[in-house]
């Protein structure tokens, strides 16, 4: 059998949950087994209404008195404690926070080895993997071996595809959890101020760094995101220098995009930038440098003065609209 945690909000699954699910299924079909999940929280159970079309014969639905928010020691032991009992030939989480957080916990307690941001598993005695390094700039191939097999799909790098699927039985799950799984929890969630479409779910995204050249430089920025229905974001050197806040930071250490459609305006194109937005389908970059890196990873490039290019457009668009 092969385990995989589902993410989901009020029921709904986490899109890079149905990624890990269609890279599970994967793994059973090679592996002749059978797909099972397992989901925390009370409305965990209504996950089956939504992923019985991936191919799951069942849904392992953690319930505890004392486990109404999210505790990643608990969780870990909860997932410890079903691999002790079902034994399953591997266990595929999300690429997310929380999905590494908690299998990394589960490795500690099992004393597995783990793979993280996988992309491609061929199974066998061992497991052969390709996985990314380095945020993704690097592929590795490796091999992971364990009596059970721990690993993390790569986030938006395996596109979620349902299969024929029929519907997902329930089972509940208690597990048997000592103060110390629950010592680290969410005590509550503060929503961002922030508004407009989130970085990670825009198909259009627009963007400044050292070149726009002052916050105020964002203001034709942030119209053209408008004009556009697009989210706006920046590179590290913008979030350094006060203009724009980290959540719109895109980079290895801020938000990984994949829109559609990317406009980096006034970036270079560091490495640390790139990582973010390697997973945009089309770059139009615009900068006044033809060699900037930015620029050579792009499908399409304006060399020109931002300031210059970005008011005509919104002109031009705003002329559309009309």
């Amino acid at each position: 059998m092969i385990l995989t945690l589902i993410e989901h909000e009020a029921g709904l699954p986490e899109d890079t949950s149905l990624e890990a699910l269609t890279l599970a299924r994967d793994v059973a079909e090679q592996s002749g087994a059978p797909l099972e999940t397992v989901v925390f929280g009370d409305e965990g159970g209504a996950v089956a209404d939504e992923i019985g079309a991936y191919g799951v014969g069942a849904v392992h639905a953690v319930s505890h008195p004392e486990l109404d928010t999210y505790a990643p020691g608990a969780w870990a032991e909860s997932i410890a404690q079903l691999v002790d009992e079902l034994a399953p030939e591997a266990v595929v989480v999300p690429g997310s926070a929380r999905g590494h957080e908690v299998l990394a916990h589960a490795a500690a307690k099992l004393d597995l080895a783990m793979a993280a941001n996988c992309i491609e598993v061929e199974t066998g005695d061992s497991y052969e993997l390709t996985r990314q390094r380095w945020g993704g700039t690097l592929l590795e191939h490796a091999r992971l071996s364990g009596e059970t097999k721990l690993l993390s799909a790569a986030p938006n790098e395996i596109s979620a595809e349902p299969a024929d699927g029929g519907e997902a039985a329930v089972q509940a799950f208690e597990p048997d959890l000592a103060e110390s799984d629950l010592r680290v929890q969410i005590t509550r969630v503060e929503e961002s101020d922030e508004e407009g479409i989130p970085l990670g779910e825009a198909r259009t995204v627009v963007s400044g760094g050292r070149g726009v050249g002052s916050p105020e430089g964002f203001d034709k920025l942030e119209e053209l995101a408008d004009l556009l229905d697009a989210a706006i974001g920046s590179s590290r050197a913008a979030v350094n220098e006060g203009w724009r806040s980290h959540d719109d930071q895109i980079g290895q250490t801020g938000t990984k995009i994949s829109p559609r459609l990317y406009m980096p305006c006034g970036i270079s194109g560091a490495v640390q930038h790139m990582v973010g937005c390697k997973g945009a389908e089309n770059i139009m970059a615009v900068n006044t440098d033809p060699e900037a890196a930015i620029i050579q990873k792009a499908e399409y490039a304006v060399i020109a003065d931002l300031h210059e290019v970005v008011p005509e457009l919104n002109d031009r668009l705003r002329g559309i609209d009309a």
